[in-house]
């Protein structure tokens, strides 16, 4: 401190200054590391927080397939799928393996399904393309539920997964599968931000906005594309292993459903393309806030309404609202949110001018 002190103006002022999105992102941290574990309440950390983590997770995935490299997937919950049955089955059959082990061989496996079903990028397109990656969905489907030795020989096809356990420690607590979850999207989020400012992230761009020009600037396109498959379904399938680990902890088939694929997609558009905190934005609105309606509206017209009115009026609101969102800025709610902090700090800017004292003469 003495030795700062002691520099002169010009050096202290060529200190570099930690950016306001590290600011706020250490903020974050705080709040989700120390805040939420000491007040959270047992149903907003199992009804609200682990599913939220675990979907964050999958869009921040699928953005990077989307978003940055523009490769349209409607096979996100099958490489889920693939993740939380690859998880169950490597902590079953390889007991020795400890939790994070067995879950980056499961984002391993589903890294390799997403190579696989990431071929037709080389030949296919935007639409075409997202219609050929369902064959992904309904292939992995029926694989788990043709094949019993995926759930261990179980007739229903659905996984129980063990308690979770690190190091000799039990995690099988709503604050320790929380603790967990969080550990984990945190260190795949910053791994993926970073991915995104490297050179193969400046690649993605490149051939998300033009194949043409990449491959006129020597950009290996094919191996770009197929590189953007894995690394985006090796994020889903640890999202899907956190799905079935942390937050069901009971999972079939047919809980990694289109629908899945659909809301996964959905909460990368309403968030921002291209963006890692539109993903956990999106997820929200996805995931949070519909909840937070229902309670809402049961603390308000349950006595008026049954729950079927209920649950359609609230699906008529998100859907507006969704609508009302894109409309006001397509670019999502990382865009509108920026739009909305850029005003605010141009109105704070300019009362502050105007309250400071005119110059004497």
């Amino acid at each position: 401190m003495t030795t700062i002190l002691a520099l002169p103006e010009t050096s202290r002022r060529s200190l570099p200054r930690p950016s306001a999105a590290l600011i706020w992102l250490t903020l974050v941290l705080a709040v989700a590391y120390v805040a939420v574990p000491l007040f959270a309440s047992r149903y907003v950390i199992e009804a609200l927080l682990l599913p939220f983590l675990a979907l964050s997770l999958a869009a921040v995935g699928l953005n990077l397939l989307t978003g940055y490299a523009g490769q349209l997937s409607l096979g996100s919950a099958a490489f889920m799928a693939v993740g939380a049955f690859a998880a169950y089955n490597f902590n079953l059959r390889l007991g020795f393996l400890p939790l994070p082990v067995s879950f980056v061989l499961a984002g391993l496996t589903a890294a390799l399904v997403g190579v696989v079903f990431g071929l037709p990028s080389l030949r296919l397109r935007g639409f075409y393309l997202a219609v050929s990656t369902l064959a992904a969905q309904f292939f992995v489907q029926w694989a788990l539920s043709k094949f019993g030795w995926f759930s261990n020989n179980n007739p229903s096809g659905v996984i129980s997964v063990p308690r979770l356990q690190l190091a000799g420690f039990s995690l099988d607590t709503p604050t320790g599968r929380y603790l967990f979850s969080l550990t984990i999207v945190t260190l795949l989020s910053l791994f993926v931000w970073r991915l995104t400012r490297s050179a193969s992230g400046r690649a993605f761009l490149a051939v998300r906005d033009g194949e043409t020009a990449a491959r006129a600037i020597g950009i290996p396109v094919p191996q770009t594309k197929l590189l953007a498959f894995a690394v985006s379904s090796f994020v889903i399938g640890v999202a899907g292993a956190l799905w079935a680990f942390t937050y069901l902890r009971t999972v079939e088939p047919a809980g990694f459903n289109l629908d899945r694929s659909f809301q996964i997609l959905f909460m990368v558009i309403i968030g921002g393309l291209a963006t890692i905190r539109g993903a956990f934005l999106g997820a929200a609105f996805i995931v949070i806030f519909p909840l937070l309606l229902a309670r809402a509206g049961a603390f308000l017209f349950g006595g008026i309404f049954d729950s079927g009115v209920l649950d359609m009026t609230q699906r008529i609101v998100i859907g507006a609202l969704v609508i009302l969102f894109l409309i006001a800025e397509p670019r999502g709610l990382a865009a509108l949110l920026d739009r909305i902090g850029a005003r605010l700090s141009a109105t704070a800017a300019r009362l502050a001018g105007s309250s400071s004292p005119s110059p004497r003469s």
